[in-house]
């Protein structure tokens, strides 16, 4: 197919390939042998200025099973630890980076296909992925984004028309996700671990220049990447915890460079607070626990700092580790003041400082009251708005608040009666930060079953219609709010490899 395709409107650039050679194999998507559409994101292409194209066209795309104009596919290297343990070869074993696009205003994204087939990084696996975890990771992408929460996005799923085995034969199916860039702190530690010191140097010029081209005026440029890096890291676990999420694999080859939050595999929203919670059906310990977000983080941050030393002081190590330390050491308090900035607003709270002890004291208390009631952690802060109207909500299915949280809501009263707001003003503002309809797990499965199963995609575009305006309650909606019935627990999450 020539470059001057006209079904084919976005023009690729290969500026990681140009400039990060080692970092990456060439390889081409295996063949399928009859690509359906399944579902595609109308509104990202119009945002990446992607034209209109017949759906067949679009299929055989974003299947792999004919490259679009241009695309030169690549699978990406990177190390990483996965579970606390170190990988030194891990990479891209079933997708393929077919190149960047420019969107109208000039940004530029990667476009990547996952399930594309095995590459030389696949360690054994057949390369392939299944409907369902391809569905959830678009599904879990537009959530995401439209609680405005930075993310990976899919803009399409396209049935392989091929079986893939797991448990059992399973429809195959190959997403094609968008995302600011591919680097991941994995990436860094893959160079690192191979003392190839020019090539990293490389790596972190390259993503200085894509992802935060400010820094390169900076006196220490790989010194104020990490800075960035751990700020961006911070708000987006924030950001996290604001809503429930619980990541499932936060392993250093998921996290991204550019803060995004990336690979939706055994991932959760959380219904009843409790910090412990976890969803991944291989996380025994507990390790990537909602709670444990924070700690993982910076435990994650640790690790790409072990990778800069020798670019922050190539002279003198131990003043590169005293440096990057003291930047690390930063993470917590960026963090709480990040996380209660967030917890504040959902609880219609103020504060003139960073930091507040009396807002920190009733965010921390109406969590503990959560925890020990066994509350829905998303409807808790809706019920809280509806007591502050003085309206009974309950056909939204916002219980009335039960006496036990009287104590609590004495201080919390008294905290914002002293700043003389309109309480439905307050209530409103509340609810702008506080959706209402999350991705619940139950509903999630049943969607994806129907989906893969029955052929039915009519669940899975119903919660998607909720799932993308979060915060407007909806009279016809009762069932997208409830919390998963007793019979669906305990919940377990697959990565779907």
């Amino acid at each position: 197919m020539s470059a001057a395709d006209p079904h084919w409107s976005l023009a690729f650039e290969h500026s990681f390939a140009e400039r990060l050679p080692g970092c990456y194999q060439p390889w081409q998507p295996a063949p399928v042998p009859a690509p359906r559409l399944v579902l595609f994101n109308r509104a990202l292409a119009a945002q990446l200025g992607l034209g209109e194209m017949e759906e067949s066209a679009l299929a055989e795309f974003l299947s792999g099973r004919r490259l679009p104009p241009g695309a030169r596919p690549i699978a990406l290297a990177y190390a990483g630890h996965q579970f606390g343990h170190f990988n030194p070869q891990l990479g891209d074993g079933r997708a393929l980076l077919l190149g960047e696009i420019r969107d109208p205003t000039g940004q530029r994204w990667d476009l990547h296909l996952k399930g594309s087939g095995a590459t030389p990084y696949a360690r054994g696996g057949d390369g392939k992925a299944a409907l369902g975890p391809m569905l959830r990771e678009y599904l879990m992408g537009e959530a995401m984004t439209a609680l405005g929460i930075p993310s990976t996005r899919a803009l399409a799923v396209v049935a392989t028309g091929e079986a893939v085995q797991r448990e059992r034969p399973l429809p195959g199916a190959v997403l094609s996700r968008v995302a600011r860039s591919h680097i991941r702190v994995g990436t860094f530690q893959y160079l690192a671990i191979r003392d190839d010191l020019a090539r990293l140097k490389d790596l972190a010029d390259y993503t200085i220049d894509r992802h935060y081209p400010d820094l390169s005026e900076d006196p220490n440029p790989y010194l104020a990447l990490l800075r960035r890096v751990l700020e961006r890291q911070a708000e987006l676990i924030a950001q996290w915890q604001a809503v429930g999420f619980i990541h499932g694999v936060m392993n250093t080859d998921n996290m991204s460079i550019a803060g995004e939050t990336i690979d939706y595999g055994p991932c959760a929203f959380m219904d009843r607070y409790d910090p412990a919670t976890v969803f991944s059906s291989i996380d025994h310990q507990g390790r990537y626990a909602y709670g444990e977000q924070p700690r993982i983080a910076q435990w994650n941050l640790v690790r790409l700092a072990e990778c800069l030393v020798p670019l922050v002081n190539d002279a003198d190590e131990e003043q590169a580790i005293a440096l990057l330390t003291a930047e690390l050491n930063r993470f917590p308090a960026v963090f709480s003041e990040q996380w209660q900035r967030r917890f504040a607003a959902k609880l219609g709270l103020a504060s003139a400082a960073p930091t507040d002890d009396v807002v920190e004291s009733l965010i921390r208390g109406f969590l503990e009251l959560l925890q020990a009631e066994g509350e829905d952690f998303t409807l808790a802060f809706r019920r809280l708005a509806a007591h502050l109207r003085g309206t009974d909500e309950r056909a939204l299915g916002l219980a009335p608040l039960p006496a036990s949280w009287d104590p609590w809501l004495q201080q919390w009263h008294r905290y914002i009666d002293g700043r003389n707001e309109d309480p439905q003003q307050l209530a409103a503002r509340m609810d702008a930060c506080n959706p209402i309809y999350i991705p619940r797990n139950h509903l999630v499965e049943e969607a994806l079953a129907a989906a893969q199963f029955d052929q039915d995609l009519g669940p899975l575009r119903a919660l998607l219609e909720r799932l993308q305006d979060p915060f407007t309650a909806r009279a016809d909606s009762f069932r997208y709010s409830q919390p998963m019935p007793t019979e669906w627990g305990p919940y377990r999450t697959f990565c779907g490899t």
